[in-house]
């Protein structure tokens, strides 16, 4: 996933317990994720998304629940390595989940590339659009999507250019495309909300 990023050129931080990778990576903190100090070493505070992927789920479910008490309003992604945990992590406060280690970085990156509406997980999935008229010169701060209709805005597509975790206080213009992630129920709810 580190490559991904580095190739759309998104900047991240990886909280990696053991030192099995070189120390003087600056994209690496070699700490506790559960631990204050840390997560405000690795952006915390501004960071728009986390994404929890280690290969034990109780540490993911735990890391989930801990971070949406911390920032109830950050894009949380979490990664199960057994199908009955996906709900559990979901109500710890996951806005989506990864059941299985093939959907990895390739999903997100592929559907932004193809622009189709696909199954994520466990009756998630990405659908994109061009922005309402109801929500043209609104920011997205101000338009309570989320709040309002269950969905997140996880990318613009503007001017052929897509642009991932938007500035919350950008203003949606009529050339953009909004693509969003929700369960069938919250895709219902956002074009109910906000019509065409």
């Amino acid at each position: 996933m580190a490559a991904r990023f580095q190739q759309q050129e998104i900047p991240y931080l990886i909280i990696e317990k053991s030192r099995r990778r070189n120390d003087n990576d600056s994209h690496f903190v070699f700490r506790d994720a559960a631990d204050i100090h840390t997560l405000e070493k690795a952006w915390f505070e501004k960071a728009p998304t986390a994404i929890i992927t280690s290969h034990d789920d109780a540490t993911n479910i735990y890391l989930t629940k801990y971070l949406r008490s911390l920032r109830p309003d950050m894009q949380i992604l979490s990664r199960a390595s057994e199908d009955r945990n996906v709900s559990t992590l979901h109500r710890a406060g996951a806005a989506f989940v990864m059941s299985y280690a093939s959907l990895g970085a390739n999903t997100i990156f592929n559907f932004l590339i193809n622009e189709e509406t696909m199954l994520l997980a466990e009756g998630l999935n990405f659908f994109h659009l061009p922005t309402p008229k109801s929500l043209l010169g609104k920011t997205l701060m101000s338009s309570d999507i989320r709040e309002k209709t269950g969905c997140t805005v996880i990318a613009i597509i503007k001017e052929g250019s897509v642009y991932i975790n938007p500035d919350p206080n950008i203003k949606l213009g009529r050339e953009e495309e909004l693509i969003l992630v929700g369960t069938y129920e919250a895709e219902r709810s956002f074009l109910k909300e906000f019509p065409a």
